[in-house]
């Protein structure tokens, strides 16, 4: 369990390859600067050594174009995929000070935001995979409050009831708990679960 803690996020990020590979199909990034917070997930195509490569991209371009929107961020790691086998990709960007949280995706990568009100929003994601081929993006935002919780995760990990996940399992480590005892190793499989402490 990797972990990552400030006073605005806290999040507890698992990783876990395909049983019998070594390099892991998936990637993530996760990073904070003073006035917001940006993760993604990315589930390269297949499993492997030429998924990594694919997934691999994601952390590489939003190291150094974190400050990007998350539209223009999907749009750059598209370009990147020519001659590569593809990404599902699916990028977070929590903006501390107007308390706003901005989600795009491509594939099959999810979200699920439980509002502290106890509201469950599932935003719907765009179909398809960056592949270097033109892409039409949709950011969805969405107002946040303090302890408000998301999870984002890839297609290797599959939630029976997320809304009853995330309403039983309070913090972040219990939530990254709970799901972990309920992956396999048939696929590789990324989870990001994070609390929103202001």
């Amino acid at each position: 369990m990797k972990t990552f803690e400030n006073e605005y996020v806290e999040a507890c990020i698992y990783q876990q390859s395909k049983r019998g590979n070594k390099d892991s199909g998936d990637a993530y990034y996760i990073h904070s600067e003073e006035d917001y917070f940006i993760c993604a997930i990315a589930d390269g195509l297949g499993s492997g050594t030429l998924a990594m490569e694919s997934a691999e991209v994601i952390p590489e371009v939003l190291k150094e174009y974190h400050h990007e929107s998350p539209d223009d961020l999907l749009l750059r790691c598209n370009k990147k995929m020519f001659h590569k086998r593809g990404a599902a990709v699916g990028i977070v960007k929590v903006y501390y000070a107007q308390q706003t949280l901005e989600y795009s995706c491509v594939g099959n990568i999810r979200l699920y935001i439980l509002q502290s009100n106890g509201q469950m929003i599932y935003p719907l994601p765009v179909m398809g995979y960056l592949s270097g081929r033109p892409q039409s993006l949709r950011t969805q935002r969405y107002p946040y409050h303090k302890n408000d919780r998301f999870f984002l995760h890839s297609d290797g990990v599959n939630l029976r009831s997320p809304k009853k996940y995330l309403q039983e399992n309070t913090t972040p480590y219990q939530l990254y708990k709970k799901v972990e005892s309920t992956i396999g190793d048939h696929d590789d499989a990324t989870f990001i679960a994070a609390s929103l402490l202001h």
